[in-house]
């Protein structure tokens, strides 16, 4: 099918207007393309690793190490998708080196993740360009701490609460098209999926 505007348009979900290279907490979630159950499995309210798993998480704590404003937070990997909560700290001009990489902003750092874990998943599966990774991600800027304190806590109750999540396949068989997550005025998060 030939390129069509009217039809191959993608409208973006991040904040118009918002530097998502200032100093800040970001809430992120990552799918696997078709909500394939990629990244391991849970059993008994606990998430089991596979390889590719081990590679995503390999390629999270390497974060750091490229990006030096780069704090890592809470962090979850599921079956087919992952949480985490990613921190902007502000550079010092000690900290400033000029020889290594520009200070980089949540989207270069999400694509980033996407991409050499999915380049690793891909040579442990032996495969060339398959997509991983669905093509966007979600994110929410994290405002305060009361907000920081229950998404932490969203992430480390999401494997005991597989069996009754929209992401999970065997729950709902058909895929969402939308995620949109919330934090209303007393901080209850409410992630709302779209068909």
């Amino acid at each position: 099918m030939a390129y069509n505007p009217r039809v191959h348009h993608r409208r973006s979900i991040r904040l118009q207007g918002y530097d998502y290279t200032q100093p800040g907490k970001y809430f992120v979630t990552i799918c696997v393309s078709k909500r394939e159950h990629l990244l391991g499995h849970i059993q008994n309210g606990e998430m089991h690793l596979n390889l590719y798993g081990e590679s995503v998480k390999t390629n999270w704590d390497y974060l750091p190490k490229i990006y030096p404003h780069v704090e890592l937070d809470a962090f979850i990997i599921m079956p087919n998708h992952i949480h985490c909560i990613i921190v902007l700290k502000e550079e010092t001009a000690e900290a400033v080196d000029t020889s290594k990489i520009r200070h980089q902003g949540l989207p270069e750092i999400v694509r980033a993740l996407k991409t050499s874990s999915a380049t690793r998943i891909n040579q442990l599966r032996k495969v060339k360009g398959i997509s991983v990774w669905q093509r966007g991600y979600y994110e929410h800027i994290i405002r305060n701490e009361d907000a920081l304190a229950k998404i932490r806590q969203y992430i480390v109750d999401n494997p005991v609460m597989w069996d009754k999540d929209n992401l999970n396949k065997s729950v709902n068989s058909k895929f969402t098209k939308q995620i949109n997550a919330q934090v209303d005025p007393d901080n209850h998060i409410s992630i709302t999926l779209h068909w």
